[in-house]
């Protein structure tokens, strides 16, 4: 292996040369070793390839860099379908074969648990694949931009690019720079009409596309849903009011897309472009859309969280109500309940079911879905998770048999694990996006629980991201 070394103002660049890439790490960069026996993490590149790579940041312990070039392609890859690819900050691993991008999730979950976890596990399932590795997104956003991001070969050319506009994603770890989307391969059509077609009407109307610096421009982000049920909504969010060019747009895209049932929009001159704190305003149909599943179904408005991959939703709470193991007598806590969706799911199967959720407009759409699927035995409690879930919340509801539990990507607070001991369940079914986390408090809960099953689940394909669903029972 030949080393170069290059000097930087800010930092020493490292060239090497035949590096083979052995295996896939987190946040989906791959990993090598270099000579000196530090690891490399490398932004693009598949386990199997051989590479000359380029260091852009040395640390202690490792080097992050990327593959400057090829001497051989690992068998692991495919040909990515997406023009994008490389350049986007999404599917960072279509490259890799769908198979291969599989086995490396098993993989991180086997390794966080046994790694960070440290404590004893059955055989971990296999994990469910998606049937749909494109196309299988209900929601995506988009961002308008003045000043779009331009590729090396529009840089390199001579020609003068008049037309900066831009309608798509944020380039990686640039917050103000946004690659312009032609098309995207996680969303069904018709995602990639609407947003093309909203991209070139706002430039025929001479509307003004939005400057992240300056902070100004009219449009600032699109956000289209679609649904199982064959709904679609879209929002489009506006700096400013401008009442004559904003319904020239929404009526345009009304016309050009009747099948739309929620057009929405939101007038948001703050600072981010978050929507949480903004009133969402219907220009034409409903102000929701409708999720089903099992015959229930589910109200979904624009502040609304629902799992982004509907099909595998389904298996992925399949899974936890087989792991919960009802008989139809149990009283169950739902903790990070959200809308309610798995506490609903599970309903038909338990005495008693008690969701807590943190978001007051969440437990409003779980009570108003409940009442709409004619579910009479789940009771929806809003409330920080870690100051509610105490001991007069027990003498109020009761000592659950079951709980599940499905916390954002930190984890349970410790606070939480330490009430599950307190009140020792028979069942916990954890639920988790983030292995790592789950891992930490799985070794909390060890001391009263042994993990009984674990099923990893693909929500995600062509990224690193995977769902893992565990069974704890209490030790005799």
């Amino acid at each position: 292996m030949r080393i170069f070394a290059a000097m930087s103002r800010r930092n020493k660049r490292v060239i090497f040369e035949n590096v083979e890439i052995i295996d896939a790490g987190a946040r989906g960069k791959s990993v090598a070793k270099a000579p000196d026996g530090r690891v490399i993490f490398v932004n693009n590149a598949v386990p199997g390839d051989i590479a000359t790579i380029q260091t852009y940041k040395k640390r202690k312990s490792y080097y992050e860099g990327s593959a400057i070039s090829f001497s051989k392609y690992s068998d692991k890859r495919v040909e990515p379908v997406c023009e994008h690819f490389g350049t986007c900050g999404g599917c960072k691993w279509q490259s890799m074969a769908y198979e291969s991008q599989l086995f490396y999730k098993q993989k991180e979950v086997q390794n966080n648990l046994t790694r960070l976890g440290g404590i004893e596990l059955p055989e971990i399932r296999s994990i469910l694949p998606s049937k749909n590795t494109y196309f299988y997104r209900n929601k995506m956003e988009f961002s308008f931009s003045d000043s779009k991001w331009l590729t090396k070969e529009q840089i390199e050319s001579e020609a003068t690019i008049e037309n900066r506009n831009a309608l798509g994603f944020h380039i990686p770890g640039m917050w103000d720079k946004i690659l312009d989307i032609d098309t995207c391969h996680l969303q069904a059509d018709p995602s990639n009409a609407i947003r093309n077609f909203v991209h070139t009407e706002a430039e025929a109307l001479g509307l003004s596309f939005f400057n992240t610096r300056r902070q100004e421009g009219l449009l600032r982000t699109l956000m289209i849903r679609t649904s199982s049920t064959g709904d679609i909504m879209v929002l489009i969010q506006f700096f400013y009011e401008d009442e004559q060019k904003r319904i020239e747009l929404l009526d345009s895209i009304k016309n050009k897309f009747p099948q739309i049932k929620s057009l929405l929009y939101v007038i948001n001159s703050k600072g981010n472009d978050t929507i949480y704190d903004q009133d969402v305003i219907c220009h034409h149909g409903e102000d929701h859309i409708f999720e089903e599943m099992e015959g229930l179904k589910f109200k979904i408005d624009a502040k609304s969280f629902y799992q982004t991959n509907s099909e595998q939703a389904y298996e992925l709470y399949k899974v936890t109500r087989d792991f919960a193991g009802l008989t139809g007598n149990e009283l169950v806590y739902d903790l990070y309940t959200g809308t309610g969706t798995i506490a609903q799911f599970v309903a038909g199967k338990a005495s008693h079911v008690v969701g807590i959720e943190a978001v007051p407009e969440a437990i409003e759409a779980a009570k108003e879905n409940a009442e709409r699927n004619g579910i009479e035995n789940a009771t929806f409690i809003v409330g920080d998770m870690k100051k509610v879930f105490n001991d007069n919340f027990i003498r109020e509801f009761g000592n659950p048999d079951v709980v599940i539990t499905d916390p954002p990507r930190d984890g349970m607070h410790a606070d939480v694990v330490l009430q599950l001991l307190k009140l020792a369940p028979q069942r916990i079914v954890y639920v988790s996006c983030n292995s790592a986390t789950q891992a930490r408090d799985l070794k909390l809960l060890d001391e009263l629980y042994e993990v009984m099953d674990v099923q990893p689940v693909d929500m995600f394909p062509q990224t690193y991201h995977v769902e893992n669903v565990v069974l704890l029972e209490k030790r005799k």
